[in-house]
């Protein structure tokens, strides 16, 4: 997060990366990163200060908590912006939604914190942000005491050079790591029909000398879908889907692509999963068994249904979502047309459903 470099540097601040260490779509309870062993970064340019959650266990949960000093709760403003007069700012002001931390007897902040129930906050405060991620630096160096603090929906600040040369540099360098890219491939191959030569996506380990033709891919006979639930069906209720409207646009899809399989990337529960065979019955997943786990991890896992989803006919994600941003850009590196690329599911009562923006990638 270069936006925020200022404040790591000043040696005050580490880092914490809770949405790619311990997140959802992983669902790990290692007690490491292990995400990071999922992608191998072929030139890594510079390091920052990285704290694993276990660290900050240790730093801050000496007398109970562990404990967040101060969660800041991103949102927009109420009242808009006016056309014409944008400006990057950040204020504090009353919450917009309804907040998800609700305070203990002992006057602590409970909510999810990525499935650690241990966990509290001691404040929580809304702040209107409108702008880049780098507005927040002030913050953090001027504005606050605390020693602990957690962005929530980070969401709501714009990347300063997303989508630039030296984003997509970086981007393209981390390559996922051999290893799970063959179990995707193997995966493909024997379940999906899918193969790098029919579908035109040949990969080069040498990320450097990847200029790929626009448009050159074609991927394989099968949509690809992630489809996230737990956390956002409470944290983004209007634009994310039912399992009946999300197997509806499925079958739209497949009908309208002339498919007959479709890949399912999902940390749906067990309900939910058994909900979805019987509303999907063309569902495929990769469901790893317990040596797998062992072997790959969470993360790995995850990355293997990156990859799967990265080579289809068509992917189709959820809004906001991360994990299908990464799958965005995999496909972009391995140039997809944007038009199979770029799409989400529309929440049951959703009004604007907006999809995503398209960042071609540069070279």
């Amino acid at each position: 997060m270069p936006e925020v470099r200022p404040a790591v540097h000043t040696g005050i601040w580490l880092l914490l990366l809770g949405g790619h260490v311990f997140s959802f779509s992983w669902e790990c309870a290692s007690p490491y990163c292990p995400g990071l062993a999922g992608m191998r970064a072929s030139s890594a340019r510079d390091t920052r200060p990285l704290l694993c959650r276990l660290e900050l266990l240790r730093l801050n949960g000496e007398s109970g908590g562990p404990f967040i000093e101060q969660v800041y709760v991103l949102q927009g403003y109420a009242e808009g912006w006016k056309e014409g007069t944008w400006e990057e700012k950040v204020d504090q002001r009353p919450c917009i939604d309804q907040l998800m931390y609700s305070e203990d007897k002992n006057g602590y902040y409970r909510g999810w914190f990525w499935g650690y129930e241990e966990t509290r906050g001691i404040n929580v405060t809304c702040l209107s942000v409108q702008g880049s991620a780098s507005i927040m630096a002030p913050v953090l160096l001027k504005n606050t005491t605390a020693r602990s603090v957690m962005l929530d929906r980070a969401e709501n600040l714009l990347h300063d050079h997303y989508g630039g040369k030296d984003y997509w540099d970086t981007r393209r360098s981390m390559v996922f790591a051999k290893h799970l890219r063959v179990v995707g491939d193997e995966f493909r191959a024997n379940f999906l029909h899918s193969t790098d030569e029919a579908d035109r996506t040949i990969f080069h380990e040498d990320w450097t000398k990847v200029k790929a033709k626009p448009d050159s891919a074609l991927g394989g006979p099968y949509l690809a879908v992630h489809l996230r639930r737990k956390d956002f069906i409470w944290g983004h209720r209007e634009d994310v889907p039912s399992l009946r409207r999300a197997a509806d646009e499925i079958h739209s899809l497949m009908k309208k692509l002339k498919l007959k399989k479709v890949f399912v990337a999902t940390d749906a529960d067990r309900e939910d999963l058994e909900a979805l065979r019987k509303l999907i019955p063309e569902m495929v997943r990769f469901e790893a068994t317990w040596e797998e786990l062992e072997l790959y991890k969470d993360g790995g896992v995850a990355i293997i249904d990156q990859w799967i989803c990265a080579h289809a006919r068509y992917f189709i994600g959820t809004s906001v979502s991360t994990f299908s941003f990464r799958i965005h850009e995999e496909r972009e590196i391995l140039s997809f047309n944007p038009k199979t690329t770029y799409n989400r599911f529309c929440g049951d009562k959703e009004k604007n459903c907006e999809q995503p923006t398209h960042w071609k990638i540069v070279y």
